[in-house]
């Protein structure tokens, strides 16, 4: 099943990060921490769609990220895929969460590069600096 997504940023920084997330028809803030490694803590909360719409309007930085997200499982794991589109239009990524940062995943035919440890494909560094036209999968 195919999730639209619309998401902006309250805050970019290095050591932490605050997005405001409509999926659907629901609206989420995130907070999430500085990077070790590949794992990061996450805190994520549902607010009310009105205030998050708000938030995305009002006081979140552009370009907005819009994607549309899917889900499957491939090996027993499941994966997210997003296709990007507006300014990152054709930009795909998938994303795998892992039990533990030493797991070793079998990776599906279809999977690129591996770019996990390159910041330039965070959500969060997609606002400032767009990959459109650029294809790859974490």
């Amino acid at each position: 099943m195919a999730c639209p997504i619309r998401q902006g940023y309250l805050c970019l920084g290095d050591e932490t990060t605050v997005r405001i997330r409509i999926a659907g028809a629901a609206a989420f803030i995130t907070v999430k921490s500085k990077t070790e490694g590949i794992s990061r803590a996450e805190y994520e909360y549902e607010i009310p769609l009105a205030d998050g719409e708000a938030m995305l309007r009002d006081l979140c930085a552009r370009p907005l990220i819009e994607k549309t997200r899917y889900s499957l499982t491939h090996a027993g794991k499941l994966w997210t895929v997003d296709v990007f589109g507006a300014d990152n239009a054709g930009l795909v990524v998938a994303e795998v969460e892992l039990d533990h940062p030493d797991e070793v995943v079998e990776l599906p035919s279809w999977a690129g590069e591996e770019v996990t440890a390159d910041p330039r494909y965070r959500n969060s560094s997609l606002v400032s600096a767009p990959l459109g036209d650029a294809s790859c999968e974490i």
